[in-house]
């Protein structure tokens, strides 16, 4: 079962130790690439367009949990915290 990504608005949470940032993620992404050969046969990907692309599972680097991620709120900054 896909695994929802984060948006501009939400981001991962453990809900077992409540990591918020270090997250081990499996996918499988289908993909189109222009590769270029030098003229020793060294490639190098030019383009790449992606046709498809699947978060399979996200596994918690802390506790190594990996059915209890969700997604929550991510906090909004309010005023008086920009960074200078």
């Amino acid at each position: 079962m896909p695994v929802p990504l984060p948006t501009q608005t939400t981001r991962w949470r453990c809900t077992l130790c409540g990591n918020l940032t270090r997250f081990d993620v499996t996918r499988s992404s289908r993909t189109v690439e222009y590769v270029h050969l030098d003229l020793t046969g060294v490639p190098s990907v030019e383009e790449r367009q992606v046709l498809s692309d699947t978060v399979e599972s996200v596994r918690c680097r802390w506790c190594n949990t990996a059915d209890r991620i969700e997604l929550v709120e991510r906090p909004s900054a309010g005023p008086g915290t920009e960074q200078v």
